[in-house]
């Protein structure tokens, strides 16, 4: 089917746009503080986008998508940067106002600490995928930066969210590797897979969601210190 993919992006975006307006989270009155870092991270992820795909990373199954492209992107590729950043968001958004257990922070440290480490040793043995290379050489360069240096106190919240964002994501990225509409080149991945989705999507999504939610809290507190 020509619009599997498409309809991929519009249910994973459906439910979270429609329980934006209730009335507990009314978490559309967060939209604006969304859009400028769902802008910047999209851009800085296509870009790289674009290099895997003219590198073979990946590509796309042409009988899964309507056949529009941008620079070499379907159309449907490019949505996916929006559609599951603003889903990841709203669960965050929501695991705020329900959850009222903290992750210790040093747990936090911990966290942080562990994807520092896996990432230097997955550079130093498959520093010649670039699939592999790409997620982990950002990975830890984010890390570093909210943990360490802007020493962000939502970083706690932010694993949290992560971690039961993993479930949507199973299903997501489950469709898409599994028919396949998504077709990975396993020369550039260390090819090993939870399911059929591979190891290194875990941590892309991480760094997706940690730049994401910073710049969310960013443009947040921004406007909240006027």
């Amino acid at each position: 089917m020509r619009y599997a993919y498409l309809l991929i992006n519009l249910l994973t975006v459906f439910f979270p746009v429609v329980l934006s307006f209730d009335k507990r989270v009314a978490f559309y009155k967060s939209w604006k503080f969304i859009w400028p870092g769902m802008g910047i991270t999209g851009l800085f992820f296509l870009f790289w986008d674009v290099l895997f795909t003219i590198h073979g990373v990946w590509s796309f199954n042409p009988a899964y998508i309507v056949g529009v492209k941008f620079f070499g992107l379907p159309l449907e590729e490019m949505l996916f940067f929006l559609t599951v950043p603003f889903a990841c968001i709203f669960i965050y958004a929501c695991l705020n106002y329900y959850v009222k257990w903290l992750m210790p922070y040093r747990l936090t440290g911990i966290i942080s600490s562990m994807m520092i480490l896996l990432s230097i040793m997955m550079l130093i043995f498959y520093h010649d995928r670039l699939y592999t290379t790409v997620t982990f050489s950002l990975l830890p360069v984010l890390v570093l930066l909210i943990q360490y240096i802007f020493k962000a106190d939502w970083l706690n919240r932010y694993y949290l969210a992560y971690f039961v964002a993993l479930l949507p994501f199973y299903i997501v990225n489950g469709i898409l590797t599994s028919i396949p509409i998504v077709l990975y080149n396993n020369a550039e991945n260390i090819g090993k897979r939870v399911g059929t989705i591979p190891f290194e999507d875990h941590f892309y999504l991480m760094a997706l969601l940690l730049m994401n939610i910073g710049f969310f809290e960013y443009f947040k507190q921004r406007k909240l210190s006027r």
